[in-house]
């Protein structure tokens, strides 16, 4: 498991995923990355102290993902964020949270002390995909609702029942709505057998590929490609 990396091509940062308390939610049928969750305080402070001592700050940028939501960290935990993104002058801080914390986003921005901002993960804007595929619980009327509450989020392509028009429409919000986005291309995993089509996939990788010139839109052909998990 490698949780330090450093990004050194769009948005240059470095990056740091650490273990946390189990997600408030957990239920999304496509993630396993919630198997890195542990109730254990002690191993998670360790893991925080010897991955965030990593961190130089030498972009001005870090990024911490941690299998959850960024107020599923010990407080401690943020707190030891918050005195390093000080001390190093880090001038941006990067980190993810789930729809059931909206209400709380703009006090998470505050306690960093430094502009933040907050990865959301939609995943798609078909209704039925998000709620009754993958089960995310995110109920919402319109994509402007979601833009109100954060400038970045998460999507994912190659879901079964993912149609074409589908993935166009969701990259067509991603560009008007939102100024940053992360584009994930689906790989199946102990907890989602069968949830994968790979025609979808392959389609977009033709369809798409000039969204690797796109400067705050980052694709993840591969769901490890930012050097961490």
């Amino acid at each position: 498991m490698r949780r330090y990396a450093k990004i050194t091509n769009k948005l240059p940062r470095e990056i740091v995923l650490l273990r946390s308390l189990p997600c408030v939610w957990s239920k999304c049928t496509f993630c396993d990355y919630i198997d890195d969750n542990t109730t254990d305080v002690d191993e998670i402070q360790r893991v925080a102290n010897r991955e965030l001592g990593k961190v130089t700050g030498e972009f001005g940028r870090l990024e911490v993902i941690n299998s959850g939501s960024i107020q599923e960290l010990p407080e401690p935990v943020r707190l030891q964020i918050r005195d390093l993104l000080a001390r190093l002058n880090i001038e941006e801080f990067i980190c993810e949270s789930y729809w059931s914390y909206r209400r709380r986003f703009d006090r998470v921005r505050a306690f960093f002390g430094v502009p933040t901002r907050l990865k959301l993960g939609v995943e798609t804007f078909d209704d039925r995909l998000r709620n009754e595929v993958l089960g995310k619980a995110m109920h919402f009327d319109d994509p402007r609702e979601v833009a109100r509450l954060t400038d970045t989020i998460c999507l994912m392509v190659g879901i079964r029942g993912q149609t074409r028009d589908i993935v166009r429409r969701d990259m067509d919000i991603l560009i008007e709505h939102f100024q940053y986005g992360c584009v994930n291309l689906f790989t199946e995993n102990t907890r989602s057998a069968g949830l994968m089509d790979e025609d979808i996939k392959a389609w977009f990788a033709e369809e798409f590929r000039h969204l690797e010139g796109h400067p705050t839109i980052e694709v993840l052909w591969e769901n490890t490609d930012l050097g961490v998990g």
